[in-house]
């Protein structure tokens, strides 16, 4: 039985939803965290709303009644001094963690579906946008779905199971992806992996190297996501 999540939602500015972007938080955080995004673009997109699913997920030991403490998949192996030691590991590592992204992958599906029943709006005005653990789910849900998303905007992330994407891949919507060169947590080379194993499964991506950040969005990456997904949705009409 697949587990039912929810989250807090924003509404369209224009009062009428006619696009529906997803915010799919990273590991340790929960959606509130990434629901502010919204805030931010909502002027630049009017007539999207926004929702900002919680991971089925709880992080075991998290303090109960505390904000955050979801996860969409364990991360208990998860070493990033191993990705700076030996680059070459990133995808061998990402690869093992593909699993469990396909187990946390049809209750999001299912979200995602629902919401967009709830709006009447067709996959065609769909957005994905993840930060960390939930750019992965975003890249793993994004590129099965059929008719794929409008975009996948990534911040700080990586792509799971890069091999296997070659049979799975239904879709192949535009997708920027955008990593701060001192992510201390999900290190800049997990970035450029995604970007060859994507390039090699015939999907266009850009990327956006964030000078001097660590693990978050700065400025410059909200304004490039924003941008983005504005680009997507007027391509899409």
């Amino acid at each position: 039985m697949t587990t039912a999540i929810d989250g807090p939602r924003l509404e369209a500015a224009s009062g009428v939803a006619r696009k529906l972007v997803v915010l799919i938080h990273g590991y340790g955080a929960d959606g509130n965290d990434l629901i502010e995004l919204g805030a931010q673009w909502r002027n630049l997109l009017p007539d999207a709303a926004f929702v900002a699913p919680h991971a089925p997920g709880r992080i075991p030991g998290f303090p109960p009644g505390m904000m955050g403490g979801r996860q969409w998949f364990a991360l208990d192996a998860y070493d990033p001094n191993l990705l700076r030691r030996d680059p070459h590991q990133t995808a061998a590592v990402y690869a093992t963690m593909q699993k469990a992204a396909e187990q946390a992958a049809p209750a999001l599906e299912q979200f995602i579906t629902a919401e967009l029943e709830r709006h009447k709006l067709a996959p065609v005005d769909l957005a994905l946008v993840g930060f960390s653990q939930g750019t992965m789910m975003a890249l793993h849900v994004g590129l099965r779905r059929d008719p794929g998303p409008a975009g996948i905007l990534g911040y700080s992330g990586a792509l799971l199971g890069g091999e296997e994407l070659k049979q799975q891949i239904r879709s192949r919507p535009p997708i920027l992806l955008i990593h701060g060169d001192a992510d201390e947590v999900v290190p800049i080379e997990a970035m450029h992996a995604a970007l060859n194993m994507l390039n090699q499964a015939d999907c266009t991506a850009r990327f956006h190297v964030s000078r001097g950040l660590g693990h978050g969005i700065d400025g410059q990456g909200l304004s490039l996501g924003g941008a983005f997904l504005a680009e997507c949705f007027a391509r899409a009409k």
